[in-house]
């Protein structure tokens, strides 16, 4: 208490000298913006004057000398002549008020020699010079008014030696005036040179001193407080393996032990953590362990994106290998397929078999992005298989294996979801539940039908954006569901279609169209030309089957082009 007494009271003191040091500054700063440079600016105002003055002179010559004498125009160069000339007072009058007030005023230094000589020279000018000007414009005028012109010129020519005597000594004002001004500046600096120099020294002193009677203080503190400080920043890099001896019962020890009941806390949460990260998404963990919330048993629903994944030739894949090598290829098809769903945010729900079950959507991610997070993760999904199937005959230290004609199915739809922990008083799992996820696992399976690799929804496509290049497969009905759905493929990434990809998905389209309108044989021509941009091609070869049998069989009128799929 005494320290911080001590401090303030210096504190004080300092910030008092210093507001007056910067009252001072501001006081001259006044100075100069109210008085030396208005000065200034009247001054070059005079200058101006004259000029205006004199050329208003010459218009009132220009106008007398046409034929005949235009007096409108004379009248008014007349008027504006007195005018300027009346102004011309008004500034020097000005200027000499604030030249008075600078060397009145005693609370501000100032060089009052010069400015009185500037006062002095100002006076003499506008009675002396200003004064002979002003007469041989008059006589000027007069020969105007009597139409002598060759008198007229001659006083044109003296009345502009006046005018540029005049303005030349004014100058020299001005000039003399800048430079009691720049003295003026110079002051202002040296005193905020000073109030900030005395500032630093005083608080430099007030740190001195603050620091020796701390150190003598809290000496006895700092080595309880470096023991934390250190249990800390082992915390902090990971290390939960450490505690602080507790030797005092104040609050320093309470702190200490407190500190080591945290640590006791942070590993049990780190195990349980690392524990179940292994069988949950580690994002849902953290969630039910940080955010008890998540663990509400009646859910809620949202609107999120499921995915469902299933590797194509599982079958023919397990036959030919030992368990020990087919628990080694799946370990690494899971793995390798998982990162692209986690590294573009999504959350894994399960494993069932050789299939994946996904999900994006809030606490985790967006509503605007899960959609596009999902597709993008598929796309990456497909890219990472051929490098599979080259990966794992390596794995088993064989060749030939069945990996070579697996491949991936993946379905993708968006819907709203019942969202929440589920399940029984004695097991819960928090995940997704509803017509969404049905319909992701009916176009997983679709894909065997069409030839694809994924299919996706229409509102999947439609709330990922213009990130995607896709293309329409067909409008379908699932099992387990009424109400017909437009389902696309996931052609890549925006911009990156090749241009016999493009062209296929334009005559896939045509075909499409023309299949929806019943007419067959321009739907025939079209899937042939995409089977010619791309031999192979699953949908249009399946499109193409179809319409076979519609020709021999035509639909019903109030067909709707929907395909029921049965799987």
């Amino acid at each position: 208490m005494a320290i911080a007494v001590g401090l303030v009271i210096l504190m004080v003191a300092t910030s008092v000298l210093s507001m007056l040091m910067v009252g001072r500054v501001g006081h001259l700063l006044d100075e100069l913006t109210d008085r030396y440079i208005p000065a200034n600016a009247h001054l070059t105002r005079i200058t101006v004057l004259s000029l205006e003055r004199a050329l208003a002179l010459r218009r009132m010559v220009i106008a007398k000398m046409e034929e005949p004498p235009d007096e409108a125009v004379y009248k008014t160069r007349k008027e504006l002549y007195d005018a300027k000339d009346a102004e011309i007072d008004s500034e020097t009058e000005a200027v000499r008020k604030l030249i008075n007030a600078i060397i009145d005023d005693t609370s501000t230094p100032s060089d009052n020699a010069a400015l009185a000589r500037i006062d002095g020279h100002l006076d003499s000018l506008m009675n002396d010079s200003r004064h002979h000007l002003t007469q041989e414009s008059k006589e000027l005028i007069a020969n105007l008014d009597a139409r002598d012109f060759v008198a007229v010129r001659r006083g044109l020519a003296r009345a502009d030696a006046l005018r540029d005597e005049l303005d030349v000594k004014i100058d020299a004002l001005r000039v003399e005036m800048l430079r009691v001004s720049a003295g003026a500046v110079r002051t202002i600096r040296s005193e905020q040179i000073q109030a900030v120099v005395f500032s630093a020294i005083v608080t430099l002193l007030a740190a001195i001193v603050g620091l020796i009677f701390a150190n003598l203080v809290s000496g006895g503190i700092i080595r309880s407080v470096r023991q934390l400080l250190e249990g800390t920043r082992a915390v902090e890099a990971g290390r939960l393996d450490q505690s602080i001896d507790v030797t005092t019962a104040d609050e320093i020890g309470q702190l200490a032990g407190a500190f080591n009941r945290m640590i006791v806390q942070l590993r049990d949460n780190q195990r349980i953590r690392e524990t179940f990260g292994k069988y949950i998404d580690p994002r849902v963990v953290e969630g039910l362990i940080d955010r008890p919330a998540l663990t509400a048993a009646e859910g809620q629903r949202r609107v999120m994106t499921v995915l469902f994944c299933d590797l194509k030739g599982f079958t023919g894949l397990s036959e030919g290998l030992t368990p020990q090598g087919l628990v080694k290829v799946m370990n690494r098809y899971l793995s390798v397929m998982s990162e692209p769903i986690r590294s573009h945010r999504g959350i894994i729900d399960k494993y069932i078999g050789d299939g994946i079950m996904a999900y994006w959507g809030p606490p985790f991610v967006d509503a605007a992005d899960h959609a596009r997070f999902a597709c993008l993760a598929a796309l990456e999904m497909i890219e990472r298989i051929a490098a599979l199937r080259k990966e794992i005959p390596d794995l088993l230290g064989v060749r030939g294996t069945p990996m070579e004609t697996c491949d991936l199915r993946i379905g993708i739809a968006t819907g709203e979801a019942l969202v929440g922990s589920i399940g029984s008083d004695v097991m819960m799992s928090y995940t997704v539940m509803g017509d969404v996820v049905n319909l992701a696992s009916r176009l997983e399976g679709a894909n065997k039908g069409y030839g694809t690799r994924n299919l996706a929804s229409e509102t999947t496509i439609a709330a990922a954006g213009a990130s995607l290049e896709v293309r329409e497969i067909d409008r379908i009905v699932v099992e387990g569901q009424t109400r017909s759905e437009v389902v696309y493929e996931i052609m890549g990434r925006k911009g990156e279609l090749t241009p016999e990809q493009s062209s296929l998905r334009a005559r896939y389209q045509e075909a499409l169209t023309a299949y929806r309108e019943r007419r067959w044989d321009d739907a025939l021509g079209a899937l042939e030309a995409a089977v010619e941009v791309m031999p192979g091609d699953g949908p249009s070869m399946t499109l193409n089957r179809r319409l076979d049998g519609l020709k021999a069989n035509p639909p019903p009128e109030d067909w709707d082009a929907s395909w029921h799929i049965q799987k």
